[in-house]
């Protein structure tokens, strides 16, 4: 079946009509006064909708540029108050680092004091064995500096630990919380003798081992100071170890044992004195 075929005009012809009229309407308006009457009302009512929605879009136009030149700013100070943020923040992260330091070396000054009849070297800890507690650490002093297998070191006013190992620059320490170190001490008050040994599984809750203390009157009790003792053969008299925590008597009735708060904090090492007299020569000067 034959499909009908629709009628149409071709474009050219609708683009020349449209130009006659509109040559024609301008003659019209030209040559009479048509345009002041029936025109100009119809132009009033085609034309002002037309130039409101203009006006309007203008203004929201202008309104949105002036908004985005608002937020750039906005943005550029919000920048700038990051940067000084960070400024301030890396400023204040130093004054906190100095602080720290300072208080580091007031506490080195003063533990410097409190055994001024020893000599010593600062040294500041660079490595340590994995897990929380500092029981085996280096240091960046070595045998270049006079550090020696056997020196004690000291800490935050206690007992920190002996060397075990040197190297020019370098010296590797055991602290009294590790599993192998055993201290001869004593407690200060009446010169007890006990010892103190190291136990990293106590140390999760902040105590050392305290056994064999020879306690006759059951005089020691809770908070009494615990120093190293005269008998020791590798660390000075009297360095202070910790403070007793708890005590009972043992099974044989003769010897009393129980726990000790250490006085040096062995999770948040950081500077430490080691003490480069030798204990047998010193006990050897005091004889002579």
């Amino acid at each position: 079946m034959r499909r009908k075929e629709h009628f149409t005009i071709p474009g050219k012809y609708i683009l020349f009509a449209l130009t006659v009229l509109c040559v024609g309407a301008m003659s019209v308006s030209f040559l009479t006064d048509f345009d002041g009457g029936f025109l100009n009302t119809a132009s009033g009512y085609v034309l002002m909708p037309v130039q409101r929605g203009i006006n309007y879009a203008g203004g929201w136009m202008r309104s949105r540029v002036e908004n985005l030149e608002e937020l750039r700013i906005v943005k550029e100070e919000n920048e700038q108050l990051k940067e000084e943020i960070a400024e301030l923040t890396m400023e204040n992260n130093s004054m906190l680092q100095e602080r720290y330091e300072l208080e580091e070396f007031r506490k080195i000054y003063n533990l410097d004091n409190e055994y001024k009849n020893l000599n010593k070297v600062a040294a500041s800890v660079i490595g340590k064995d994995t897990g929380n507690w500092f029981h085996m650490f280096l240091i960046d002093k070595g045998y270049d500096d006079g550090i020696r297998v056997d020196m004690n070191v000291i800490a935050d006013g206690g007992l920190v630990g002996i060397v075990t190992k040197t190297g020019p620059d370098w010296a590797q320490v055991r602290s009294i919380i590790d599993d192998m170190s055993n201290v001869s001490a004593m407690i200060l008050k009446n010169s007890d003798l006990c010892y103190v040994r190291g136990d990293l599984q106590m140390m999760t809750e902040g105590t050392l081992q305290l056994n064999e203390l020879r306690d006759p009157d059951s005089e020691t009790e809770q908070g009494d100071k615990v120093v190293t003792s005269h008998v020791s053969a590798k660390f000075h008299k009297g360095i202070l170890i910790g403070y007793v925590n708890e005590i009972s008597t043992d099974a044989n009735n003769l010897t009393r044992s129980g726990s000790l708060t250490p006085a040096v904090d062995f999770e948040h090492l950081n500077t430490v004195l080691v003490i480069t007299d030798m204990k047998q020569q010193v006990d050897n000067e005091q004889t002579n």
